[in-house]
């Protein structure tokens, strides 16, 4: 008599354990993006609970998901918005480095010009004579 009770308090105690575990394990990403600061934290609970009923299948997802997002860091595009503003900055120094030799060839272009002028000029003078 007494196993059949130590039996049946056995059997609670690991019914009510895995209950209560399977519930903390669901929450293991919401706590996550809960450390984090991450902006979907009520959408990444939600979906733990709903992850519930499809036996967890989706929990590995949350878990990627929690884990994305860092409060110093966001998603990871502040780095890409200070590589292409560097890209800017570097394009407009091209430009202008570009407009100042342009600007350079053509001042050179007009002195070759005037340098094969005189030199025409001072072979005209030599074959005159």
């Amino acid at each position: 008599m007494f196993l059949d009770f130590f039996a049946l308090g056995l059997l609670f105690f690991v019914g009510l354990t895995l209950f209560y575990g399977i519930i903390a394990i669901h929450d293991i990403p919401y706590e996550i993006s809960k450390h984090r600061n991450h902006p979907h934290q009520d959408a990444i609970h939600v979906a733990g609970w709903i992850s519930l009923f499809t036996l967890h299948a989706i929990w590995p997802f949350l878990w990627i998901w929690a884990t994305l997002y860092r409060e110093d860091r966001g998603w990871g595009f502040k780095q890409l918005q200070q590589q292409e503003q560097e890209l800017e900055q570097k394009e407009q120094q091209l430009e202008d480095q570009n407009e100042e030799l342009s600007a350079e060839i053509t001042k050179l272009k007009r002195q070759v010009a005037i340098i094969s002028k005189h030199v025409q000029q001072l072979e005209q003078q030599q074959g005159n004579q």
